[in-house]
């Protein structure tokens, strides 16, 4: 079930796939990233060129029937994943970018920093 996290690339809130989710909706970004990578090879035109040809619908499509957010961009869905973040800020609350994370990329304290 989707978790409603904050993304520090995205800067707000917008619902994050847990694993199961994150299986189905996989595969269908990586379709759609071979999908360009043959339209730019066969047509001979830019990333850009080929992205504007609407690959990734379908993945788009899932993210919606998951989570009830109509996400405009494939590429934004490949970090919207429960399991790529760390635990809560201890300071502002935001999920820390990785598990691993010494500092928090939002407000910028140290972690163990807000314990002292």
């Amino acid at each position: 079930m989707p978790k409603i996290l904050y993304c520090w690339r995205c800067k707000m809130d917008i619902p994050m796939l847990d694993e199961i989710e994150w299986a189905k909706i996989e595969p269908h970004l990586k379709n759609a990233m071979q999908q360009i990578m043959h339209y730019r090879e066969e047509h001979k035109v830019s990333l850009a060129d080929a992205r504007a040809y609407g690959y990734g619908r379908e993945a788009l499509k899932l993210y919606f029937e998951f989570t009830g957010y109509r996400e405009t961009n494939p590429d934004a869905i490949w970090h919207h994943r429960i399991s790529l973040l760390g635990g809560p800020c201890q300071a502002c609350g935001k999920p820390l970018r990785t598990a691993k994370a010494k500092l928090c990329a939002e407000c910028g304290v140290s972690r163990g920093a807000a314990d002292v």
